[in-house]
């Protein structure tokens, strides 16, 4: 019986590999179809899907099968926006993720396939393949806000010139989006979703206010907040714009010197756990190697 365990968890192991692969592999006929047209020179047509295009929607079924509150379901939205996915499917697919890596872990620490089974040690690793998407989407969100933050004074300076040149605020945003396309993508379809907005007959507060609560960007809210206050009181948007510069790249030198005070605090955890055993060792080793060659003989012949 102990023998059968092994066995049975490499067969199941197998199993699951090769239905994976042929899941994601393309069909025969297809690729024949394909290769033969490629040797005529005869166009290919709709390229056949993607493995990542069929993980997507493997996800996306098994999302219907997890437990989707409509509270959670609001914010798992307003992140996946917050770190580029507007796709309507985007959601489905990061919840059949999660619940993908969840089932899973739960299933290759429950068998005995990488060592001895642990039912508590794959609850553990379950919960643990339940939140690391979560956490990964979240760390990437965060880059992306970081990314819009650095390139919103080239976006302000832009600004600045198209308004000051005799566009009115609506153009400039369209040719700022458009600037920016190579330099700052993310900043630029930001800029690019207000005009389409724009084009649709939405207001423009609204259409800002939309821009801060997509981005989550503290400074492109202030942005947001003075333009509105701008366009309502009837002030020149262009030195709006000019002091609202230079006091965002006054913040950015703050920041930047608040983070280079921090450095020597984050030294302290690398120098104490990794550099300075090292060097203990090099400096006291050989001390300690002769102090034990010369000690324990003495205190042996006492």
């Amino acid at each position: 019986m102990t023998i059968m365990l092994p066995l049975l968890a490499f067969l199941f192991a197998s199993l699951l590999v090769t239905a994976g692969a042929m899941a994601l592999s393309p069909g025969a006929a297809a690729a024949i179809q394909r290769r033969l047209g490629e040797i005529r020179g005869e166009p290919v047509g709709d390229a056949p899907p993607s493995y990542r295009t069929k993980l997507a929607g493997s996800f996306e079924k098994l999302s219907k099968y997890a437990p989707t509150p409509a509270g959670e379901m609001g914010k798992l939205r307003a992140r996946l926006v917050a770190a580029g996915y507007r796709r309507p499917e985007a959601l489905p697919v990061f919840v059949g993720m999660r619940l993908g890596f969840a089932v899973v872990s739960f299933v290759l620490l429950a068998l005995p396939v990488f060592g001895r089974a642990n039912i508590f040690l794959a609850i553990g690793a379950a919960a643990m393949g339940y939140l690391l998407p979560g956490m990964a989407l979240g760390r990437m969100a965060q880059r992306r806000q970081h990314r819009i933050r650095l390139s919103l004074p080239d976006a302000l300076d832009l600004l600045v010139v198209s308004v000051e040149a005799g566009l009115g605020l609506d153009q400039a945003i369209q040719r700022v989006g458009e600037e920016l396309a190579f330099a700052h993508k993310d900043l630029s379809d930001e800029l690019r979703l207000v005009n389409l907005e724009l084009r649709a007959g939405t207001g423009r507060s609204d259409a800002l206010h939309n821009l801060a609560k997509r981005t989550g960007v503290d400074d492109l809210s202030s942005l947001v907040a003075m333009l509105v206050q701008t366009d309502k009181f009837g002030t020149s948007v262009a030195q709006s714009l000019r002091v609202h510069s230079e006091t965002l790249r006054t913040k950015r030198r703050q920041r930047a010197e608040e983070a280079a005070a921090k450095t020597g605090v984050k030294m302290v955890f690398p120098l104490v756990f990794c550099i300075f055993p090292a060097i203990w060792v090099v400096t006291i080793g050989p001390a300690a190697i002769k102090f034990v060659q010369v000690l324990f003989p003495m205190a042996a012949n006492r």
